[in-house]
C-alpha cells in the first residue's frame, strides 16, 4: 500500500505553485480556526452587511441577518470536505480522511426496499410528522430486543431527517436562555453550536487521551450547577472512538441521581460499531430513573451506510416526544417516506451476520491505522495505548502536539498543501494538538493516507 512516488519536497514545480495559489483563499479560514463569522452585530440588534450594487451607482439594501449568526461557527468537517471537493473539481487528487461516512453501499435489501418504495408502493407523499407507524414499530422492537428499552411506537418515537436533526430538536425542546448543557470534550463540533442556537450555554468538560477520553463522575459533578439542564453524551464518541463501559455509565448515573433536574441527551448513533468485545449499554437502560430522564438519539447513517437517506430518530418519554413532534412539524414536517421504508428494511431484513461483518471490517481498519500511527515517531496514542485504544465508531484522535509548534490547524493546512491529505484539526473538536482520522474509507486509501502522513511528519522530526 506504500506509495512514495512524488516529486522531492524541495522541487517546487510550477504546477504545485499554481495549485497552492488556488487553495490559499480556501485555507485562510482554515488557518484561522474555521471561524467564518458573519458580520458582527451589536448584541440584541440585527446586523447588516452592505454590498455594492452591480447596477448603476447605487447600493443594494442592507442584508440583515439574525444576530445569532454572530455566535455560531460553521461546521469544521463540512468546511474541510468542501475544500476537498473544490480541489477535486479543479483536477487535484486529494486523499481525504475528514468525513465520517462508510465507503460501502447499504446492504442490498435496503437498496431493494428503496426501489420498491418508489416503483411498487408509491411512497412519494407525506407521512405522519413523527414517521410511519411501520418504521416506529420496527425501531421500538429493535430497541427492546437489543437494548432492553421499551418505547411505545405511537407516542415515544420520533423519526427525523437524520440524527443531527434529532439532537438539535431534543435540545430545542429541553433547554433555552439561561440554561447550561454539559458537553464532554473532545466533542462533535455541532454540539456546542446547537446548544448556542437554543440560547443556552455549553459547558465543556475536558477529558484526556490518558483517560481514554472518558469523563469521570468527579468531572461531571464538578460541572453541574443550578443552571445545568442537560448532559449531552456521545457514546461511542465522535471524534475519539471512546466507548463508555457499563460501569462508567453507572457511575455517571449515580452523579445524576443527586441532580434530578438534569436530563441526558444520549447520542448513540455509533452503537452498532464496537470492537474488542466492548459492550455498548444504552444510557436509558441503566435504571428506570435514567429511562425517564434520557432522550436517546440514533439512526441509520453510520451502521447501515445510509448517510444520503437522512434518517434518524429520537426515543424518549412521551412528553418530550410530543414537544419534539411539535417542533418538527414546524421545521421540516415528516422525513422522506422512501427513506423510511428503507429504514424498515434495515432493521428487519439485515441480519446480525451482516452487521457483525461490517463491525469486523471497521475493526480491521482501526487496527491498521493504530499500527501505522504507533510506528510514527512523535505521534501520541496515550501513556497506555491499550487503555486509550478507541473501541467504537470509526475515528482515531492521536496527539500530534509535537509538530508545527503544537498548532494542529497549521499542521492540517500544510498537510493538505504538501501531501494533498485532508484531516480535521483537533481544535475543531475542543482538543487542540490533535487531529481526527476517519478510517471509514477503504484499506487502500488508508494505506495511501498513512504513507502521506508518515512522510509529512517524518520530515518534521
Amino acid at each position: 500500500m506504500r506509495n512514495y512516488l512524488r516529486n522531492p519536497r524541495g522541487s517546487m514545480s510550477k504546477k504545485r505553485s499554481a495549485m497552492t495559489a488556488s487553495i490559499l483563499p480556501m485555507l485562510i479560514p482554515f488557518a484561522s480556526g474555521f471561524v467564518l463569522r458573519s458580520p458582527v452585530a451589536t448584541p440584541g440588534a440585527p446586523f447588516a452587511h452592505r454590498a455594492e450594487s452591480t447596477a448603476g451607482t447605487g447600493t443594494t439594501p442592507p442584508v440583515r441577518l439574525s444576530p445569532i449568526l454572530s455566535e455560531i461557527k460553521p461546521s469544521k468537517t463540512v468546511e474541510v470536505f468542501g475544500m476537498v471537493k473544490q480541489l477535486e473539481s479543479e483536477g487535484v487528487s486529494v486523499t481525504s480522511l475528514c468525513v465520517g461516512e462508510p465507503d460501502f453501499d447499504p446492504p442490498q435489501v435496503i437498496l431493494d426496499a428503496t426501489v420498491e418504495a418508489v416503483t411498487s408502493l408509491g411512497m412519494t407523499r407525506y407521512t405522519a410528522v413523527a414517521g410511519t407507524i411501520e418504521l416506529r414499530r420496527a425501531i421500538s422492537g429493535d430497541l427492546a430486543k437489543r437494548k432492553g428499552t421499551e418505547y411505545d411506537p405511537v407516542s415515544e418515537i420520533v423519526v427525523s431527517n437524520g440524527a443531527k436533526q434529532s439532537v438539535y430538536q431534543a435540545l430545542l425542546a429541553t433547554v433555552g436562555p439561561g440554561d447550561e448543557v454539559i458537553v464532554p470534550a473532545p466533542y462533535w463540533p455541532s454540539y456546542p453550536e446547537m446548544v448556542r442556537m437554543t440560547g443556552a450555554e455549553p459547558v465543556v468538560v475536558d477529558t484526556t487521551i490518558d483517560e481514554g477520553y472518558i469523563m469521570s463522575p468527579e468531572a461531571l459533578e464538578g460541572a453541574i450547577t443550578g443552571k445545568t439542564r442537560v448532559l449531552l453524551l456521545c457514546n461511542p464518541s465522535n471524534p475519539t472512538g471512546a466507548v463508555y463501559s457499563p460501569d462508567a455509565l453507572q457511575s455517571l448515573a449515580g452523579v445524576l441521581s443527586r441532580h434530578p433536574d438534569v436530563l441526558v441527551v444520549a447520542d448513540e448513533i455509533y452503537e452498532r460499531l464496537t470492537y474488542d468485545g466492548a459492550e455498548h449499554r444504552a444510557f436509558a437502560s441503566i435504571s428506570p430513573e435514567m429511562f425517564q430522564r434520557t432522550l436517546t438519539v440514533n439512526g441509520f447513517s453510520k451502521s447501515h451506510a445510509m448517510t444520503g437517506y437522512r434518517l434518524g430518530y429520537l426515543a424518549c418519554p412521551a412528553p418530550y416526544a410530543r414537544a419534539v413532534t411539535t417542533l418538527q412539524g414546524q421545521i421540516t414536517s415528516c422525513p422522506c417516506g422512501i427513506s423510511q421504508h428503507a429504514g424498515v428494511a434495515a432493521i428487519t431484513l439485515v441480519d446480525d451476520a451482516t452487521m457483525d461483518g461490517i463491525a469486523a471490517t471497521m475493526q480491521s481498519k482501526r487496527d491498521y491505522v493504530l499500527e501505522r500511527l504507533g510506528a510514527m515517531g512523535g505521534v501520541g496514542l496515550g501513556a497506555d495505548p491499550e487503555k486509550s485504544k478507541p473501541r467504537g465508531a470509526f475515528y482515531v484522535l492521536p496527539d500530534v502536539s509535537g509538530f508545527c509548534g503544537g498548532d494542529d490547524v497549521r499542521l492540517c493546512v500544510e498537510l493538505l498543501e504538501e501531501e494533498k491529505l485532508a484531516l480535521v484539526p483537533g481544535t475543531s473538536f475542543g482538543a487542540p494538538g490533535t487531529v481526527r482520522i476517519s478510517y471509514a474509507t477503504g484499506l487502500e486509501e488508508l494505506g495511501i493516507a498513512m504513507d502521506k502522513l508518515e512522510r509529512f511528519l517524518g520530515q518534521r522530526l
